[in-house]
This record gives structure tokens, sequence and C-alpha cells, in this order.
């Protein structure tokens, strides 16, 4: 059952990443990253393996250190439970990078690897997006001054 809702936290954020990817522009793609109630489903899959460890799971958030965390992922439940929150997670912060590369104007043949790339390795896909905004933006704000005359 466990392997089963390990696999199931991926194919529930699935869907909602390739609309992002290859139908940016259609509304409804729109409509659904701006909810964040799509990782509902997700969190309840993370509930379902995070509360049959859930003492041990306290313990690690409540006391962190490596060997009790490592203890935790040593536990099926465990692994699967953090393996959830990190899919809902980065569902989150690729709903929000869409949106906001909406805004920028951004290309979508620029945004869909990107968008890949934050899937399997989210911190590295969230900083270059974060550089890449911090460029575009300062770009808009100097487009945006007026140039002095005289």
């Amino acid at each position: 059952m466990t392997g089963f809702l390990f696999e199931l936290s991926f194919l529930l954020a699935a869907p909602v990443w390739l609309l992002m990817i290859f139908a940016p522009a259609w509304r409804g793609t729109e409509r659904l990253a701006a909810s964040p109630l799509t990782v509902v489903p997700i969190l309840a899959v993370y509930l379902a393996m995070a509360l049959p460890v859930f003492p041990e799971l306290w313990t690690a958030v409540s006391s962190p250190d490596l060997d009790t965390f490592r203890d935790l992922t040593a536990l099926a439940n465990g692994a699967g439970a953090i393996w959830a929150q990190v899919i809902a997670w980065d569902l989150l912060i690729g709903q929000w990078m869409y949106r906001e590369s909406r805004e920028l104007g951004l290309s979508p043949l620029l945004m869909g690897p990107l968008l890949v790339l934050t899937i399997l390795l989210s911190p590295f896909g969230l900083l270059l997006f974060l550089a890449l905004r911090a460029v575009r933006t300062a770009r808009a704000a100097r487009k945006a001054t007026p140039v002095p005359l005289g």
C-alpha cells in the first residue's frame, strides 16, 4: 500500500505540471494554477503515510538531528510521507512560478524546461527562476523610468 501511495503522490501532481508546461495559455490551466487546492489530494496521501509513523515524525521535526531524520526516512511510510510533502510543496512553487512568468510575459518555451527542472530539482529551478525574474523586473523598471529631458 505504501508503494502505491508513494507513486500516487506524483500522479496527482502530474496533470497540473503537464498543463503548465504543455498548455500554458489555456484558460483552464490559468485557473488551476491559481488554486492552492491542487495540493489537497497530495496532502491527503501525506496524511495517510504520516499518521502511522507520527511518533517518529514528531520526534524528527520537534528535535531535529540527522540521525533522527535518517531513522524516519528508513521507514517506508516516513520516506513516503516526506516524498508526498516535497511533491506538494514543489507543485505550489511551480504554480507560483507559472503565474509569475505569465505576469512577466516570459516565453512558455523558456518556462517549459524551467518547470521540468523544478519538478526534478526544485531548488535549482526556483533559484534560476528567481534570477530570471530579477533580471526581467529590473529591465521593466528601467523602461518605466522616464528619461529626463534637457
